[in-house]
């Protein structure tokens, strides 16, 4: 059905349907906006979004383009992200840039395609695919990077900052043989924050492990380091799902985590209140972030910034301190 169809059913011109569905720019009468509306329901039209995203020269929809949100961090992201455009009138199309056969940059394109109002960018992005953003000048966020992105308005939080927190909240409890356990993929700012604590605290770097930001990744890492001519007292993960990778391989081989090993992480998801131990870990503010990223989106002409937040250590039992704390 069209709206064509609509509007001889309900025997008034297409540009009245249009203001009926719309609810402007001009009013109808209501007798007439029943008819309208009595022949949507009969008719069982639906309004065709892209249709109406070009008609309008601007669309009630962002795209996301998100690294993978299988990733229990990436899931909550896009849920935040799509709260917060829900909350402001707008729908998400969601595309994951992890797919071998297509590029990210086709994937920019085809997203750019369809009329978005905006693009928000939750995965890093190459030279290249920074400069096709800015040259298709569409509204652009890019969130949960380490820092500002030339040209680019950002989100994120101090990732350094977060992790040396957390690395002191270890050594607080008078560990002093701390590893590590993160991505090799390029250089990690929470990496930087663990040496930075363990530096300002005069003590020796403890085991490093580069893994994948997968649970196996986690699982993997813990192998490493239980293998390991010395098993460091504790390890700061680089993310929660690495932390429960960790944590499955400690339980398996019978490690005790905190009593052989103390553990703490980064991201603060959901799943870190529902593993045992419960983990400790730097939660980013993902409400916050969310907000700060459609809000960006909804504004013009702003200069292009980066919008830091701090992170939050919640304590719980896998660093060693008690339910209480």
């Amino acid at each position: 059905m069209t709206r064509a169809d609509v509007a001889r059913y309900a025997g008034v011109s297409t540009a009245v349907v249009s203001y009926v569905l719309n609810d402007g720019p001009k009013a109808v009468a209501p007798l007439t906006r029943e008819r309208v509306l009595d022949a949507v329901r009969v008719l069982g039209y639906r309004p065709n979004a892209a249709a109406r995203a070009l008609s309008m020269g601007s669309a009630d929809m962002f795209g996301l383009l998100v690294h993978d949100n299988r990733s229990p961090f990436f899931a909550e992201l896009c849920h935040a992200l799509d709260q917060a455009s829900a909350d402001n009138a707008r729908s998400l199309l969601i595309v994951n840039s992890d797919r071998e056969q297509v590029a990210t940059s086709e994937q920019i394109r085809d997203l750019v395609s369809r009329q978005i109002g905006g693009l928000i960018i939750a995965d890093v992005l190459t030279a290249r695919e920074q400069s096709l953003v800015e040259a298709l000048g569409i509204p652009t966020v890019v969130i949960g990077q380490f820092g500002e992105t030339d040209g680019l308005h950002s989100v994120g939080v101090d990732f350094a900052v977060g992790a040396r927190a957390a690395t002191e909240h270890l050594i607080g409890h008078g560990y002093r043989d701390i590893g590590f356990a993160g991505s090799a993929a390029r250089y990690d700012e929470r990496e930087r924050g663990w040496r930075d604590a363990l530096a300002a605290a005069g003590l020796p770097l403890g085991p490093l492990v580069h893994v994948p930001f997968t649970h196996q990744g986690g699982y993997d890492a813990a192998m490493q380091l239980m293998a390991a001519p010395r098993r460091p007292r504790a390890v700061l993960a680089a993310s929660d799902q690495i932390a429960i990778g960790m944590l499955a391989a400690f339980g398996q081989h019978r490690v005790r985590v905190p009593d052989d090993i103390a553990v703490a992480s980064f991201d603060g998801t959901v799943a870190a209140d529902f593993v045992w131990p419960r983990l400790t870990t730097a939660v980013q503010p993902l409400k916050e972030m969310a907000s700060a990223a459609v809000s960006i989106l909804l504004k013009t002409g702003d200069q292009r910034r980066h919008h830091e937040f701090a992170t939050e250590l919640r304590v719980r039992e896998s660093c060693g301190c008690s339910p209480a704390s």
